[in-house]
């Protein structure tokens, strides 16, 4: 009533707000010191990181109530992934990884064979390098781990991803290691169900290596 009799137009309801966390927002930008880039990229798989890269869409992945990992989607194929433990704010960040998208493969039929067989396995090699397969249970059995993703897009859209997931890693030199995930990917849209099996690689970077701007 109010709003009416002074004007003020009534904006519908609020879109979701994707989370936030270091200065990394939904629409931001941040930049990756260019000799970090320089000095480590021969050793990396990946080729021609881009130092300043704007995020085109957040995903959050909550492991356990009090673990959740952020995803800081850019225009460069790939996402920056911190990891946050026992909070959710700054304070409570204990890694942070850039990854690169290697390849997406289109999954039809052999879904349930590509989840038993092709994503967890005691080593994956990839572009000729060798990755040792990093999450293990305490059996002998080590199956892909279930998560879903919630990603928040710039147009106000929010989607949703199960994914069955392995990491991998291997020591690209004396203090660079390189990771490696495996996922199978499962998502709707326009009411077609979508599979797909999903490969990145990816390295760690410190406080120091980045900065949102």
């Amino acid at each position: 009533m109010f709003g009416s009799l002074f004007g003020k137009k009534d904006t519908g309801p609020s879109l979701p707000k994707a989370p936030e966390v270091l200065g990394l927002f939904l629409g931001g930008r941040f930049k990756i010191d260019p000799l970090k880039l320089r000095l480590i990229e021969p050793d990396l798989i990946i080729e021609g990181a881009a130092s300043d890269q704007i995020i085109q869409a957040v995903g959050v992945i909550d492991l356990d109530p009090h673990t959740q990992i952020l995803r800081f989607y850019t225009d460069d194929d790939g996402f920056l992934q911190v990891l946050q433990n026992g909070g959710k704010g700054d304070e409570y960040v204990a890694d942070v990884k850039l990854w690169y998208f290697f390849e997406t493969r289109s999954v039809g039929n052999d879904w349930e064979q590509v989840l038993r067989h092709h994503i967890s396995m005691p080593d994956y090699t990839l572009d000729g390098h060798s990755f040792t397969r990093s999450w293990a249970s305490a059996g002998s059995d080590n199956p892909p781990v279930a998560m879903t993703e919630k990603t928040y897009h710039l147009d106000g859209s929010v989607s949703q991803t199960d994914q069955f997931l392995m990491l991998y890693e291997r020591q690209a030199n004396q203090i660079l290691a390189e990771y490696l995930t495996l996922a199978g990917e499962e998502s709707e849209r326009d009411g077609v169900l979508e599979r797909n099996l999903v490969i990145c690689t990816g390295f760690d970077l410190s406080a120091a290596d980045f900065a949102a701007n």
